[in-house]
């Protein structure tokens, strides 16, 4: 049919479109729990089998599939080692030769957060297979981050050792621990996963201004959990409405003052990074100093003039700035990765900590994998002893 000469476009429906409307249309009202199935059902339109979803325990260890009918069970698969970890840790599909096909493994992505790994096996892949099994691993991530405000499900799948009240405070408080977009890159960790109380971290990328915090609240365990919720609490809303950044200090060292005892602080750092000019800006207030990475290697601390902990009531702080050039990484940390130590031996230190980072860049991996393997390598070498909060943050400008 021609209107005025042209062509009227094919309306159609074909087969990709197809398989994309089975996700599209019955997502509105699906409930969480047949996720799976939906996708096993998609998947199965094109040859597919054998379709599992594979979701990151908080350990940031394994990936367990989601329990669902008609979806493969399966053990837990190690991120480090496995063909479906290499998916998750380098973001790209990963196919394997199988008996019975090709096991294709596609990353879950989510505004750069990896959420997990879509797995399916098939008699065989072309490119069209594999533009279509793409399309769905984004739709899929999507469906998965969008029902997760409203279930259980996918956090217990999540959840492999018993966690502590503080630590599901923390969790539910936090942001996706990493986003990806062209011009910046923020990945974070926090330790012990399933016992983090005082320890977290906030961050919102508003037009081209990244805004970071990384709080660490005195104590342990439900006193420390909400302090810290206080203070991130305060810092959103100082955030939101867009004052200073030596202001959203006064503002959050105010909330936590007039809601706990004179003696109770949180220690704090709050950033602004201009992601169009690679101009950053901090506020410490009690932490150490972050370190700044370029061509692979840490080659400065940001020393700071330092304020008090929030909720003693400092001064309004100085603001620092410093210019960071393409590719460079800022690590953030609290006092916890480097203070830890074995009964009767010396302090961890920040100079093993420097000397870990410099061998992790050197492998040029992406930052989520970076801070990933740099909180578990430190693990390691305090000899698996984590007595206090250790949480670490990159941030990458790509300029």
């Amino acid at each position: 049919m021609t209107v005025g000469g042209r062509a009227d476009p094919d309306r159609s429906e074909s087969f990709g479109e197809e398989l994309l409307g089975l996700l599209l249309d019955g997502a509105h009202e699906l409930p969480p729990h047949l996720v799976g199935p939906l996708v096993a059902k998609t998947v199965a339109r094109m040859g597919g089998r054998g379709t599992q979803i594979l979701l990151q325990d908080y350990g940031q260890q394994k990936l367990v599939s989601l329990p669902a009918d008609g979806v493969a069970a399966g053990d837990p698969q190690p991120i480090d080692g496995s063909e479906a970890g290499r998916c998750f840790l380098e973001s790209r599909p990963v196919e394997v030769l199988t008996p019975d096909g090709i096991r294709v493994h596609l990353p879950l992505l989510d505004g750069g957060d990896q959420v997990g790994v879509l797995a399916v096996t098939l008699d065989g892949i072309d490119d069209d297979t594999r533009r279509l099994l793409r399309r769905i691993a984004g739709l899929v991530a999507d469906l998965l981050q969008t029902k997760n405000g409203y279930t259980d499900l996918f956090f217990r799948t999540r959840r492999r050792e018993p966690m502590s009240v503080a630590a599901e405070i923390q969790w539910s408080l936090l942001p996706p621990l990493s986003m990806v977009m062209p011009h910046v890159a923020v990945a974070g960790v926090l330790e012990p996963a399933y016992a983090v109380a005082g320890d977290s971290f906030d961050y919102a990328l508003n037009g081209d201004v990244l805004h970071l915090a990384m709080v660490d609240a005195m104590g342990h365990g439900l006193d420390a959990a909400t302090m810290a919720t206080v203070a991130i609490g305060a810092y959103r809303h100082a955030r939101r409405i867009s004052i200073e950044l030596s202001e959203i200090y006064l503002f959050m060292d105010r909330a936590v003052a007039e809601q706990f005892d004179p003696d109770h602080f949180v220690t704090a750092q709050m950033m602004r990074l201009d992601t169009a000019t690679g101009r950053l800006q901090w506020v410490n207030a009690g932490h150490p100093a972050p370190m700044l990475i370029r061509a692979h290697r840490v080659v400065r601390r940001l020393d700071s003039p330092t304020t008090l902990p929030v909720g003693f009531g400092g001064a309004q702080p100085q603001v620092s700035a410093v210019a960071l050039e393409p590719g460079d990484r800022v690590l953030c940390f609290t006092d916890g990765l480097i203070e830890e130590h074995k009964s009767g031996q010396e302090q961890f230190g920040e100079e093993q900590l420097i000397d870990w980072v410099n061998q992790l860049e050197q492998a040029d991996h992406g930052i989520r994998t970076v801070a990933r393997d740099l909180s578990h390598t430190l693990k390691r070498a305090r000899g698996e002893v984590t007595s206090d909060d250790a949480t670490l943050v990159l941030v990458e400008w790509r300029g």
